[in-house]
């Protein structure tokens, strides 16, 4: 096939074979059942063989075993982040999520974050002849972010715990020698061309004792799905560490703690009850009753700020947190799909207290817990590049 005939190819996929397409490209085989797939969701045709679904519209109608072999279709003729894509829009424009609590359905899906979300969404009217199949799903896709995630962690975290617990006398094993040096310049000697330190800056060796507390306290608002997520996978990983006493809160216009459920995320996942309203001021209430050593603790708000509650309140909790010694973190979104919409009033608000809002992403929410543990600026992204 020469360059022509592959870009005419492209484009005939690309624009759905309407009658003018005016590519005049006729496709055969694999390409077919490629384009068929496709318009099954973003064209006129219907996996389930109920005929067509009228001009340009998509349609994955109500028959299970059609999209049962719809779902197979995709997952042979599309790579992976392909097919998520795909699931994501039939499950968002086509009203695919009654066939998710089928059992079948849930084994013929291409798990992620997205997939999970919906299925927590779900929950509670799913029969429990899925809930295990739906379990087995989610523990899926924990155990995947689990593994891409923990080891990061405990390492950034570890360092910034140890950085934090500095002494003036450290064993020379222990000493910070680029903070050392910066410290002492004064004292540079350039006939030796040395540096003499009047005091050696280190930290000491991790000890057993506990010496920060976290507070995650998690909007489960239903725009929040992925950030619960990724969120409750964070929130085990840090609960293993033994330097790190975690807590975690998740709130709608009521409040749930899920500590006790930390050693397994699945648990936490399936405690929570995606949807509902919002009452922050009442959720930063039960995080700052439950502070006791204010100067080593980080409390993480993870919310798009929509704020159902009493405002005044909310913004004098988080500003007495920050007047007694709290690290207060405020993260719009805790994922990978950027800013999501939220409320400018009430971020603004918290950044003239000091706790700016920003949306993270789960490979940099390390290096936010380690600035916030380590007392030092976070490191915000910038918001215009995450819309």
């Amino acid at each position: 096939m020469n360059g022509t005939e592959e870009r005419l190819r492209r484009w005939r996929l690309v624009l759905g074979g309407d009658g003018a397409d005016g590519t005049g490209c006729e496709l055969r085989g694999r390409d077919a059942a490629m384009d068929g797939a496709l318009g099954a969701l973003y064209g006129n045709s219907r996996p389930d063989g109920a005929g067509p679904a009228g001009p340009r519209a998509a349609g994955l109608g109500a028959s299970a075993p059609g999209v049962a072999r719809w779902l197979g279709d995709i997952r042979t003729y599309f790579p992976t982040s392909v097919v998520q894509v795909m699931q994501r829009d039939a499950i968002e424009r086509l009203g695919l999520s009654a066939l998710l609590l089928e059992p079948e359905m849930l084994e013929a899906v291409e798990a992620d974050v997205h997939l999970v979300g919906t299925l927590l969404s779900l929950n509670k009217v799913m029969p429990e002849t899925t809930k295990e199949t739906a379990r087995a799903v989610v523990r899926k896709v924990v155990g995947q972010l689990e593994k891409r995630l923990s080891s990061r962690t405990r390492a950034t975290l570890t360092g910034a715990l140890d950085r934090s617990a500095r002494v003036s006398r450290p064993r020379h094993r222990d000493i910070d020698w680029d903070r050392t040096i910066r410290a002492n310049l004064k004292n540079y000697l350039p006939e030796h061309r040395t540096v003499v330190p009047e005091r050696l800056i280190g930290h000491g060796r991790a000890a057993r004792s506990v010496k920060k507390d976290v507070v995650l306290c998690i909007d489960q608002s239903g725009s929040m799905a992925a950030s619960v997520v990724y969120a409750s996978v964070f929130g085990a990983v840090l609960a293993s560490m033994r330097a790190i006493a975690t807590r975690l809160v998740v709130f709608d216009t009521a409040v749930a703690d899920l500590t006790d459920d930390l050693d397994d995320p699945v648990d936490v996942l399936f405690g929570t009850r995606l949807g509902g309203g919002t009452d922050i001021n009442r959720a930063l209430a039960y995080c700052q009753s439950r502070i006791t050593r204010p100067a080593d603790t980080v409390v993480v708000l993870i919310s798009d700020l929509y704020e159902g509650g009493i405002r005044d309140e909310m913004l004098k909790r988080v500003a007495a947190m920050k007047a007694s010694g709290v690290q207060f973190v405020t993260l719009l979104a805790l994922s990978d799909d950027g800013a999501p919409a939220y409320d400018r009033d009430h971020a603004a608000a918290l950044a003239a207290l000091g706790a700016p809002a920003f949306a993270c992403t789960p490979d940099l929410f390390p290096e936010v817990m380690a600035a916030a543990i380590e007392k030092r600026p976070l490191p915000i992204p910038d918001m215009t590049e995450q819309r």
